[in-house]
């Protein structure tokens, strides 16, 4: 069944919850998503606060997917950009999607859903991303729309002995 997505949905303790249980269950079955697992809740819980609050205070967007027994089964933050010559485009962080969801379409809807919140922030041309090398995730996001603008080898060390290239991805929404 299709996910429905909500641009910034009222932040409770039950989506607190949802993201974090999300956040773990994609980190753990090797996500790039800004861990290693395995992880643990508390793992993860420092930098979803983080994410939260700059979504409370107006810097950050959140798009959540719902599957159809209403648990989180997607999330994007879109990130504004506070330096004036670049107040045109917005970040895209934290985009991720269930495992029991992906291959199933749900990653490319995540997707249309972000390129649809971005396009109804006034001002806003363009979304980029960062992505992790070596997962296939540059194929993806470039089915997509996104192309690759970006990259610096190596940037990511994802264990000693395995460092992964910083891809920056971009999505122009003229």
């Amino acid at each position: 069944m299709p996910l429905t997505f909500t641009l910034d949905p009222v932040v409770d303790s039950a989506l607190h919850a949802g993201i974090l249980s999300l956040w773990t269950d994609v980190s753990n079955a090797g996500g790039a998503v800004g861990f290693v697992p395995p992880v643990t809740p508390d793992d993860i819980r420092p930098s979803l606060v983080k994410q939260l609050a700059a979504v409370a205070d107006g810097g950050s967007r959140l798009v959540v997917g719902h599957d159809e027994d209403g648990a989180v089964a997607a999330t994007a933050f879109l990130t504004h950009n506070t330096h004036y010559l670049q107040l045109h485009w917005v970040w895209a962080y934290t985009v991720m999607v269930h495992p029991r969801h992906q291959g199933k379409g749900g990653g490319r809807a995540l997707m249309a859903a972000v390129a649809d919140a971005a396009r109804s922030i006034e001002g806003i041309e363009a979304i980029r991303l960062g992505a992790r090398g070596g997962q296939g995730l540059e194929r993806f996001y470039t089915a997509c729309g996104y192309r690759e603008v970006g990259r610096v080898p190596g940037a990511i060390r994802v264990a000693p002995g395995d460092d992964r290239d910083d891809v920056t991805m971009l999505l122009p929404l003229r």
